[in-house]
């Protein structure tokens, strides 16, 4: 098998994540990182902004809600993307679907365990009239914010007790915000326009033929797996079957089939592991000058390997990542992630380096930090997944 070292892949994603060399426009960066990381509104922006030239948030809301060639879609490990418009039947056949599945069988249990239904049959029952509402109110393709949709449709409306007291996640919950994140992994509707400022989450929901004009037909399960997992291999690889599965928030068994069905090629990788690539993408790929960048919370190029070895010290991983994998803020220098960066009072970016990368590394990375800090313009960027390392830099 072909040898791909660690310096091979850290050259391959430095060219094909557009960090060694800026990408040409949005809706190309979308494309070569398969899909954006979008549960925090600001990761979708500040993550083109690494990639992009000149890139402006005009330039990225035309893509996302005037033209719509990138899409929000709740996929992989029900967690929020924005895909380009062609990928989208493939996430809505296998990755979303799942998702979807995942989320119908715990919301039906939870509704039988807090009395709102019968039993299995009924809470299914419940949950397609809720769906056929939805649909109903948002066919003309009205935006609307969550509450109003739910003071408008009884369906909607209530809470229910989850778990117990013992339970962290327990308690009173409004039965909206699940019913409406179903739907969307179901394809049945999508986040339309903002209704905050860009780097703050105020969705409103309208129909997804209504939003992008035309109905989007799911691709078979197997066809729809197999093209993430080529476009992930374009993006990400060579990455392991364990890569692809934590990031598919698939099973071995979906992987290893849709490894077989674009017939992709097994390669050797640093520390007597393989990995795959497609079968036309094994040629060398020449090393890079060095170069900075500052990465955004949750963004696709370090939630894309489940194993970080080979641009991360495992010693950094808890001062970054949660326990669920996933990451704050991210500085890099040269293929690696050296530490993090934070905001001041001020809103200046600052970055935090956690070893010692050398003078050119530190003004490369001053550099960047200046530029986002102009191009942020005074916008402090909140963050849910703020990582320990970032935490600890702002009391200092």
């Amino acid at each position: 098998m072909r040898l791909i070292s660690d310096d091979e892949r850290r050259s391959r994603l430095a060219r094909r994540h557009g960090l060694a060399g800026r990408l040409v426009g949005v809706e190309a960066a979308t494309e070569a990182m398969t899909a954006l990381h979008a549960t925090e509104a600001a990761t979708v922006y500040l993550s083109l902004w690494a990639r992009v030239r000149d890139v402006t948030t005009a330039d990225i809301d035309r893509a996302l809600y005037t033209e719509r060639t990138i899409v929000k879609q709740l996929a992989m490990r029900r967690t929020l993307f924005v895909f380009p418009r062609a990928l989208l039947p493939a996430a809505l056949g296998s990755a979303a679907a799942r998702t979807a599945d995942m989320l119908r069988a715990r919301l039906a249990k939870d509704l039988v365990a807090a009395g709102l239904a019968d039993d299995a049959d009924s809470a299914r029952e419940q949950l397609l009239a809720a769906r056929e509402a939805v649909a109903e109110r948002l066919d003309g393709g009205e935006l609307l914010p969550a509450a109003q949709l739910r003071d408008e449709l009884p369906a909607l409306a209530g809470t229910m007790t989850v778990g117990g007291p013992d339970k962290k996640w327990g308690g009173e919950q409004p039965i909206a915000p699940r019913l409406l994140a179903l739907f969307s992994a179901e394809g049945t509707i999508v986040r339309g326009r903002n209704g905050a400022d860009w780097h703050r989450n105020k969705p409103t929901w309208t129909s997804l033929p209504a939003w992008l004009g035309e109905t989007v037909a799911p691709l078979p399960s197997a066809a729809g797996y197999a093209e993430l997992v080529r476009r992930w291999l374009r993006t990400f690889g060579p990455g392991t079957t364990d890569d692809l599965v934590w990031w598919l928030g698939g099973t071995k068994t979906i992987v290893r089939q849709a490894l077989a069905d674009i017939d992709a090629a097994e390669v050797a990788l640093d520390g007597a592991a393989s990995g795959w690539l497609l079968a036309d993408d094994v040629e060398h790929v020449e090393p890079v000058a060095p170069w900075a960048a500052l990465l955004p919370s949750l963004d696709p190029t370090v939630m894309g390997w489940k194993h970080r070895h080979f641009y991360l010290d495992p010693a950094l991983t808890p001062y970054l990542f949660d326990t669920n994998g996933n990451a704050g803020t991210t500085a890099w220098w040269n293929g690696r992630i050296v530490g993090a960066w934070v905001q001041d009072p001020d809103a200046t970016v600052r970055p935090i380096v956690g070893e010692d990368i050398g003078a050119d590394g530190l003004a490369a990375l001053e550099r960047e930090a200046a530029r986002l800090t102009d191009w942020l313009a005074g916008r402090r960027i909140s963050n849910v997944y703020a990582s320990q390392l970032m935490k600890s830099a702002r009391l200092t």
